[in-house]
């Protein structure tokens, strides 16, 4: 397995060069993952989502800890949570909509409690860069009544993970380390240590704290309470809630990245109280540094978590009145919000900016069924979540709609049911990757099949999860390690599920594509399942793709005397393709076409063939 992080990272701590001692330079992501080997992690699982996919894939690295992808969060937590039953350090990681995935387990667990350290991470992305909402999973700690820690830098990143693991195992807690897209995608310097080994708890059958059923959970509760307070207290004392002093008329209390941002903007000109342990929030502490400043600030992005408590024991600050709730902060809405000052910063002007949509890549086998279904008329789109997206955009504009995770076919059937109670002539087309389909696609799958509609089910298995960076799931054949291991047949996941209707295509076969479509169109009373079976164009491509697939590259090219400018090769979104307004033509930038042939089949004057191909 390739280590990506293996030409910044020395081997241990005080690695000496030269007599200077080094440090090795690790995005957030990466410093979770050396972290979690220092210590002492035996077991982690995750499922990919950016901003968090990084850290499962350098915690692979390390032989001492087993790592796994799960099908999603909510086996990844459920997984996690059984190796530490079994009482060693475990862990899982995702992003913040994922939580929304696992929470079942994780409100009983904390019920429950743990035997070895159990900690996770939900890195949230203000600002939506990659991600369906802005949720703020600050929240998920108050609610589920775990404990909390915030880094702001890689350095913190990596030693929070040992803190944490005290935490718990002390508290006997779930806890969680909530990141950001900044924090988890940043580099800044580490100091490595050596793995610490800790000696695994033995299991011990305990019925009474750890079968879940009313009567135990009911006497948990109250465990639950007692096991708040003292975490306030813990609050109180830790040294990762730290003032600094540099007078007294502005304090800011400020948490997580929001913090550099501040400190970015004011320097030692201001005071702060830097939360690194942020739930429980320790009042005592803020109420003690309030009164040591004339304004009390709090800057924190997205929702007032913690303003709202401030403001309910009594302290009187500024928030969410200065500081926007929406989308990511960066120094300049600190500067502006606070100091009025919107230039704080290095500005760029809008004229550098060139507007550059995203678009399915050129040879991604999604464009040939997009292409046929967006001439389907009376069919609304179901989408989901995964690159498959774009699919939406124009020229394509196939998709209707979207949701969540898994969700295309359950949306679907409830479509097609209120379709029929409605008498609108509407057929439902609904799609999700491969991946997705592992996720949560099955049992939305199994809705279909067990109440009955005639929804157009489309799973676009592109060999891999590709949004994410092409990690493994249970339909490649590999593990994260990259060792081969089982694979299911998507085809007879499907027949399994009682699904009769089932065709694979290759999508880039246009013909192909729209007889396929032709025949599930054709099928009025029962569900459909499609298959698109085509590797992801930027897919290193396994020994068993090379068997399957005709992957040759060879561009195409077009023949300008033939060509006569009706743009029908435009219609099919390909970034590969220009139009050239002066000679009237379409013409192929052969550095980016892959010879996927797509063009080839739409184009009505035979003017595109490959290179060196008569």
């Amino acid at each position: 397995m390739y280590d990506s992080t293996a030409m910044y990272r020395c081997s241990a701590q005080g690695t000496m060069l030269g007599g200077i001692e080094m440090k090795s330079l690790l995005s957030g992501d990466e410093a979770i993952a050396r972290g979690l080997y220092e210590a002492g992690v035996s077991f982690a699982s995750a499922y990919p989502g950016t901003p968090s996919t990084e850290i499962l894939e350098n915690t692979a690295t390390y032989d001492d800890i087993v790592s796994e992808w799960a099908p999603n969060e909510k086996v990844a937590m459920e997984a996690a949570i059984g190796a530490s039953v079994s009482g060693v350090r475990s862990f899982c990681a995702m992003k913040m909509v994922g939580v929304n995935v696992a929470a079942d387990p994780l409100f009983t667990e904390a019920y429950v409690g743990i035997n070895g350290g159990f900690v996770f991470v939900s890195a949230d992305d203000p600002g939506m860069h990659s991600s369906q909402n802005e949720q703020d999973n600050r929240n998920y700690a108050k609610f589920a009544k775990i404990a909390m820690f915030e880094p702001s830098d890689s350095q913190e990143c990596k030693d929070m993970v040992a803190a944490a693991y005290s935490v718990s195992e002390t508290y006997e807690v779930p806890v969680m380390i909530r990141m950001t897209t900044r924090v988890c995608h940043s580099k800044s310097l580490v100091e490595e240590g050596p793995r610490t080994e800790v000696p695994f708890k033995p299991y011990v059958k305990n019925r009474d704290r750890m079968d879940d059923v009313p009567a135990i959970s009911k006497k948990n509760r109250f465990v639950v309470e007692e096991r708040e307070q003292k975490l306030r207290d813990y609050a109180e004392t830790t040294p990762w809630n730290t003032e600094e002093m540099h007078g007294t008329d502005m304090g800011i209390i400020a948490s997580g990245v929001a913090y550099e941002y501040a400190k970015e903007v004011f320097g030692d000109t201001v005071s702060y109280l830097k939360i690194g342990f942020s739930y429980p929030l320790p009042m005592k502490k803020i109420k003690a540094f309030s009164k040591k400043v004339k304004t009390l600030y709090v800057v924190e992005e997205l929702d007032p978590f913690m303003e709202e408590q401030i403001r309910l024991a009594g302290i009187d600050c500024h928030g969410k009145d200065c500081i926007p709730a929406i989308d990511e902060l960066n120094p300049n809405i600190v500067a502006a919000g606070l100091i009025h000052d919107p230039n704080k910063g290095v500005a760029v002007p809008d004229s550098l900016f060139v507007p550059r949509p995203p678009a399915l890549c050129a040879g991604c086998p999604h464009r040939g069924f997009f292409y046929e279904l967006s001439k389907r008329t009376d069919t609304v789109m179901v989408g989901d979540i995964g690159c498959y997206a774009l699919g939406g955009a124009e020229p394509l504009n196939a998709k209707d709609l979207a949701l969540c995770m898994g969700s295309a076919f359950s949306l679907g059937h409830g479509m097609v049911k209120g379709f029929k109670k409605t008498a609108q002539p509407k057929r439902v087309v609904a799609v999700m990757g491969d991946s997705t389909f592992f996720h949560t696609g099955v049992a939305a799958l199994m809705e279909v099949s067990y109440n009955k509609s005639n929804t157009i089910c489309v799973i676009l298995d592109n060999r891999i999860t590709g949004m994410t960076g092409h990690q493994d799931n249970p339909g490649t054949g590999y593990n994260i390690k990259g060792d081969p291991t089982t694979l299911i047949d998507i085809d007879e996941l499907v027949h399994a599920l009682g699904i009769k209707h089932v065709r694979t295509v290759n999508p880039l076969n246009l013909a192909d594509m729209k007889a396929t479509l032709d025949w599930a169109y054709s099928i009025e009373k029962e569900p459909v399942v499609i298959i698109t079976r085509w590797p992801c164009i930027l897919k290193k491509y396994s020994y068993e793709d090379a068997e399957e697939f005709n992957l040759d590259k060879t561009p195409c090219q077009i023949d300008e005397l033939k060509c006569v400018g009706c743009k029908k090769c435009l219609a099919t979104g390909c970034p590969a393709l220009r139009f050239d307004t002066q000679s009237k033509k379409s013409e192929i930038v052969e550095a980016d076409c892959v010879g996927c042939k797509v063009c080839m089949q739409v184009c009505p004057v035979k003017a595109i063939t490959r290179k060196g191909y008569k």
